[in-house]
C-alpha cells in the first residue's frame, strides 16, 4: 500500500486549517482544538513545518503560527517533503538513493521514476489554497467562494 505517514497526514490537515485564516497568527492549541489533533503532536509538526520554512512563527502572549507564503504559493508536495522527506516509492527513486544490488539489471528503475515522478507532480501540482477551498465532489474540483453549488440548483 502506497500511503503517507500520519504526520505528513496531519500535516496538510494543520496548513489547510491555517490556509483557512491566512491572516491570523494561531497558537498550537487552538488548531488542536479546531482539528481534534493532539495538542503535542500540533505542536511538533508545527515546529518542524515552521523549520522548513512553511510557516513563521511569532513567541510571546500574542504569539502564534500563519503561513510564511499565500496559500496559493504552497503545494501539498512541499508539506509532505518537511515532514516525511522527498517523495519515493523505490528505493531506486529517492533522492538519497544507496546501490541497489540489481540496478544494472532492474528492467522496471525506469517505469518506477515516471511513476514517482507522476506522484511528486500530482501533490506539486495541488495547492494548500485548493486543500482549503469547499470541494464539490460530482465536478471534481473546487467551488468558487461566493459562487453558488451546481447541487443547490438542483
Amino acid at each position: 500500500m502506497i500511503r503517507l505517514s500520519r504526520m505528513a497526514d496531519y500535516g496538510v490537515v494543520l496548513m489547510t486549517q491555517l490556509a483557512r485564516q491566512p491572516r491570523d497568527l494561531t497558537t498550537a492549541a487552538e488548531l488542536a482544538a479546531a482539528t481534534s489533533l493532539p495538542t503535542p503532536t500540533v505542536s511538533k509538526l508545527l515546529k518542524l513545518l515552521a523549520q522548513d520554512g512553511l510557516l513563521t512563527s511569532q513567541r510571546g502572549i500574542r504569539g502564534g503560527y500563519a503561513l510564511a507564503r499565500p496559500a496559493t504559493a504552497i503545494s501539498v508536495a512541499e508539506i509532505v517533503h518537511a515532514l516525511d522527506g522527498p517523495i519515493a516509492l523505490t528505493e531506486c527513486t529517492s533522492e538519497q538513493h544507496t546501490n541497489c544490488e540489481i540496478e544494472a539489471l532492474c528492467p522496471t528503475r525506469t517505469n518506477w521514476r515516471r511513476i514517482n515522478d507522476a506522484i511528486r507532480a500530482a501533490l506539486g501540482g495541488v495547492t494548500l489554497a485548493e486543500m482549503a477551498s469547499p470541494f464539490d465532489t460530482r465536478l471534481a474540483r473546487p467551488v468558487r467562494a461566493g459562487a453558488l453549488s451546481p447541487l443547490a440548483a438542483e
